[in-house]
């Protein structure tokens, strides 16, 4: 059968509990939880063993533009009200959490995490927020190795600035919530706001990606903590606003898409160039299709996902550019996609052997052993209860089992739509 009389692909599932439209996705969790965030305020966080919310609560008053995770409890929400939150969420948290979906019209006042940290940012130009972790060495003091035990190592946080947002860029330190750097807008080259952003760091160097409502996309890099950011990259791709951006696994280039049908693949400089030549896109492809934007790179950086205005999620190679699946599915504008991690940090649990009661107490009697007939029957009949209900629980912790280790080895790719529902695919 050829490839064009075969039926379209259709999703695994589709998760429905959102009553605007989705913005952004986001895994966690070494694969076991989804968060979906819409244009009300509402975040989701969903089981991707049982496909059921965990917990919902309102996290911001207007729109959220962008989620994260840092470590293993703590999720990043930004919102249009002009606030980067950070929530506490672990799973002795999740129980005292609301279950109720947007869509049914939960109370505002619903119980929510804990609330660690609340910054003030810039939502004007609609862009959210990047986040890597702080790789500058922390002191060595016993104080501080006691505190980075129990919290997760610093992280950065790039946004448009406050009060600028014709290219100035701020960098944020959290948990200290200090402003850790500034970027100052570029005065050779008229960019207009900041669109999109991506940061990543090691040792004391940062690099911070940024793509402008010119169409530029522009690399800064800082070597010294008390040196200042210098521009090593600039390229003018796309002739109309950056829509979204992403840096390879690999860190030796990144991505990017904007309102026209342009993707770019960029390299990603780390220090001025010894021949002073210009660096130049590694690849431009016109893909005929404009408005693809939520641009995400799978961890093996073999493929990359893009959720298109034409309510098509398209899929690429990283390394030629060619588009290799197109998802046909909502009826809508979409507008994010999220690859789950699919690296060996999240290994197939293997099932404990459980015990059963006659492995635990098994039953020995001597053929001259005087007891009473009706004794022992029931001894046997409560023995034989006693041993279907361990069968029993441990044939349901056997099923819990085997959907977390599936669905945390499954390679699941979530698209986020305006018709307020988020599919789900298992592909390549």
């Amino acid at each position: 059968m050829s490839s064009e009389s075969l039926p379209p692909l259709q999703p695994s599932f589709v998760l429905r509990g959102h009553s605007a439209q989705v913005h952004a996705v986001h895994f966690l969790k070494d694969n076991t939880r989804l968060l979906t965030a819409d244009a009300e305020g509402w975040l989701v966080s969903w089981s991707l063993a049982s496909k059921r919310p965990v917990a919902v609560w309102k996290a911001h008053d207007d729109a959220i533009l962008g989620i994260g995770s840092w470590g293993q409890d703590r999720i990043i929400t930004h919102g249009r009200d002009s606030k980067l939150a950070v929530w506490q969420l672990g799973p002795d948290q999740e129980a005292s959490i609301g279950k109720t979906l947007p869509v049914n019209k939960p109370p505002i006042t619903t119980p929510h995490p804990w609330l660690l940290h609340m910054l003030t940012v810039n939502t004007l130009n609609f862009c959210q927020f990047a986040m890597c972790l702080d790789d500058m060495p922390q002191p060595s003091t016993p104080h501080a190795a006691i505190k980075a035990s129990k919290h997760p190592p610093p992280i950065l946080v790039a946004v448009p600035n406050t009060m600028d947002s014709g290219g100035k860029i701020d960098i944020y330190q959290l948990p200290s919530g200090d402003r850790a750097a500034v970027i100052h807008a570029d005065r050779d080259i008229t960019t207009g706001m900041v669109m999109a952003l991506n940061i990543q760091a090691e040792s004391a160097r940062i690099q911070v990606i940024a793509g402008y409502e010119s169409g530029h996309t522009m690399v800064f890099v800082q070597s010294d903590p008390c040196a200042p950011f210098q521009r090593l990259y600039a390229a003018h791709s796309h002739s109309q606003p950056i829509l979204s951006m992403a840096i390879l696994p690999s860190r030796d280039g990144f991505l990017s898409s904007s309102a026209d049908a342009v993707i770019a693949k960029h390299p990603l400089p780390v220090m001025p160039g010894v021949w002073k030549t210009e660096l130049k896109p590694f690849k431009v492809i016109k893909t005929k299709h404009s408005g693809q934007q939520g641009l995400d790179v799978r961890s093996d950086s073999k493929i990359f996902a893009t959720a298109g205005w034409d309510a098509r999620v398209r899929v690429y190679s990283c390394k030629t550019l060619k588009e290799l699946a197109v998802l046909k599915w909502h009826k809508v504008g979409c507008y994010a996609t999220a690859f789950a991690e699919i690296a060996e940090c999240c290994p197939v649990k293997t099932e404990p052997k459980l015990q059963t009661k006659q492995e635990e107490v098994p039953i020995k009697r001597e053929v001259d052993e005087e007891v009473p007939i009706i004794k022992q029957e029931e001894e046997e009949a409560k023995y034989q209860d006693e041993s279907a209900l361990t069968n029993q629980a441990s044939a349901v912790t056997t099923v819990q089992q085997r959907r977390e280790a599936k669905a945390q080895s499954t390679h699941w790719l979530a698209a986020a739509s305006k018709d307020g529902k988020v599919s789900l695919w298992d592909i390549y």
